[in-house]
């Protein structure tokens, strides 16, 4: 039996969860009130104050971190990477704390779980971080030289129904094509073809969502920037925290406006429709890389609850493959179940190298 420490840090929180093999034993979400925080100007100053609570929250729970088989941590905004699992190393915490490729929670994932792994006398993972990049040279290129299509998409989530589903079918996941689309408050996409990620359509250029605009007509973009004299800052904010359902309806709450649908609201209606059909075209687009021969569609996250979008989105896109719902976001399980994979030999973690070098 494997004892296998998950830890995932979010803006305000970090969950904690421990697994014997593919049992749950607790799972925990640590607050961090913002005034807790406010102090620390840095992401990476809360380490500590990160890890110490980590650690209490697993003396509260009975568990001693020398009975732990590894420990493994949400992956941060590193440079690019390929899918699967790394083994944390100093190159990996040297970049995250003094060269991360963006700000976020999850830059800490790597660290605090390399901290608690030392005193277990264990190793430390990540998987499947967001800056996944095995897209094909083809799919990058754009009608500017000066900008590139990004490999930026939820790919733990993403990967691990795609794995999933090879499993509860008995399918080899390294010989399908799939296309899988994570639906929540931001939405993006990806295209796994032989085990690899070769296609991924990110959260500013997919289908708007709760609370994301998604790709936008260009020129009427730029005419909007010059309206609102807003700087970059200001732009992502509207565009990734303000705009979607959020910017039409006051909510990023998908139940919320499907109760407006439910009460005759006609604008609810055909802006939700809308958010599917953008849902549906998007997938479209990934299936012509490969020339349409998917094996499956799989729907998940958490707007994939939602019979009314999925059935609107199986309609437009069922002609390609078979649509698969697979609701819900599990970060925690698709961890544990990464290094369960290493642990048990069916997978080797990659060693991360530095850019630089």
């Amino acid at each position: 039996m494997h004892k296998i420490l998950v830890i995932n840090p979010g803006s305000t929180s970090t969950k904690i969860a421990v697994y014997e093999d593919e049992k749950q034993l607790f799972v925990q979400s640590l607050e961090h009130d913002r005034a807790l925080l406010a102090p620390f100007e840095n992401i990476i100053d809360q380490y500590e104050l990160r890890r110490d609570l980590a650690l209490g929250a697993l003396k509260e729970h009975g568990v001693d971190p020398k009975d732990l088989a590894a420990v493994i941590g949400r992956g941060g905004i590193l440079p690019p990477v390929n899918s699967g699992a790394y083994e944390v190393n100093q190159a990996m915490l040297d970049q995250l704390r003094f060269k991360p490729a963006g700000q976020h929670a999850s830059n800490l994932g790597a660290i605090i779980a390399e901290a608690i792994a030392k005193i277990a006398g264990v190793k430390a993972y990540i998987y499947d971080p967001v800056t996944v990049d095995e897209m094909l040279p083809i799919v990058k290129i754009t009608g500017l030289p000066q900008i590139s299509r990004p490999a930026m998409a939820h790919n733990l989530n993403m990967r691990a129904s795609a794995l999933r589903y090879a499993r509860e079918n008995n399918l080899d996941y390294y010989k399908l094509s799939l296309v899988v689309a994570h639906l929540g408050g931001g939405s993006s996409l990806t295209l796994h073809q032989n085990g690899r990620i070769i296609d991924a359509m990110s959260d500013d250029e997919g289908p708007f969502s709760p609370e994301r605009a998604g790709g936008l007509p260009g020129f009427k973009l730029i005419d909007l920037c010059v309206q609102m004299g807003c700087d970059a800052k200001a732009m992502q904010k509207l565009l990734r925290g303000q705009a979607g359902l959020y910017a039409w309806f006051g909510t990023t709450d998908a139940r919320a406006v499907e109760g407006m649908i439910d009460q005759g609201d006609g604008k609810a209606a055909l802006v939700y429709e809308a958010m599917a059909l953008n849902i549906a075209k998007s997938i479209g687009k990934l299936a012509v890389v490969v020339d349409g021969r998917v094996d499956a569609i799989i729907l998940t996250g958490g707007l994939a609850f939602s019979k009314r979008l999925t059935t609107w989105i199986e309609d437009k896109v069922k002609f390609i493959a078979p649509v698969i719902m697979m609701p819900g976001e599990k970060e925690m399980e698709a961890l544990a179940q990464g290094a369960l994979r290493v642990l048990r030999g069916e997978e080797t973690a990659r060693l991360y190298v530095s850019p630089d070098m």
